[in-house]
């Protein structure tokens, strides 16, 4: 089994770009990362670098999929965005979600941890498997069985979180899910917010279903966002990581930022 990483990033609407995304792999572990900063005037790019750079540099100097292991990486990314919150004035207050996802190629295990509403996807024959929960408190809402999904992604307090990476005092809530089996075939698609509250959960596994490939995949999802989000829509980024045989992987082709 091989992996192939096809990536978008975009600011949107917006003044510039807080998201970032990044890959790592060797010849057995490959992960990725996407974190969507928040806290204004710069300080949220700031925010989602630093636990880019946390996370994807602890997880090459020692890789795996246990549970505890990465919990520790956010909670290191958590402790790496507080000290940089010391510096004080744009960066006082800034703040990152992060969704990390990582596959074993050799065992065909499939692990991810998150803090916030960046999300992770598994879809295996074009349908949802398996999707993270967000830290947030419209997911409540549907949890407590008061709103549905669909109105979630558009009600007007869904951008208020209940975890993300900054928190001085340590108290961020992490998910960390246990190994999950993965086949050939299997698309792992991790985004932030600027994605799925535009399309949804059901568009999104309707542009699956209809790309032969991630490049298609990814060039579909960031088509439909810019045709279809808002004026003044926010940042979007979407990586997909493709399960293949050996034999049918190409070179990742990343598109323009």
């Amino acid at each position: 089994m091989d992996i192939e990483f096809v990536a978008v990033s975009k600011q949107g609407g917006r003044t510039y770009n807080e998201d970032v995304f990044g890959q790592w792999s060797d010849e057995r572990f490959a992960a990725c990362l996407v974190a969507d900063g928040a806290g204004g005037h710069g300080g949220g790019d700031v925010a989602a670098e630093v636990t880019r750079s946390s996370v994807l540099g602890a997880m090459a100097a020692s890789p795996g999929l246990e549970r505890s292991r990465l919990r520790r990486l956010l909670q290191q990314a958590n402790r790496d965005v507080v000290a940089r919150q010391a510096e004080g004035g744009r960066l006082a207050d800034m703040r990152s979600t992060v969704v990390l996802a990582i596959v074993d190629l050799e065992a065909r295990t499939l692990a991810w941890a998150h803090a916030g509403d960046s999300r992770a996807y598994l879809f295996r024959d074009g349908r949802q498997a398996a999707r993270t929960t967000d830290h947030s408190l419209v997911q409540q809402l549907v949890n407590g069985g008061m709103i549905d999904e669909e109105r979630a992604r558009l009600h007007p307090q869904r951008h208020l979180l209940l975890s993300a990476l900054g928190a001085p005092d340590g108290d961020v809530e992490i998910d960390v899910s246990e190994p999950m089996p993965v086949r050939v075939g299997d698309v792992v698609l991790l985004c932030s917010d600027g994605v799925w509250e535009v399309l949804g959960d059901q568009r999104l596994g309707e542009i699956l279903r209809a790309s032969l490939d991630p490049h298609q995949l990814i060039e579909r999802i960031d088509s439909e966002v810019r045709l279809s989000a808002p004026p003044g829509n926010d940042n979007y980024t979407a990586v997909a990581m493709w399960l293949h045989s050996d034999e049918e992987t190409t070179q990742p082709l990343p598109l323009g930022p």
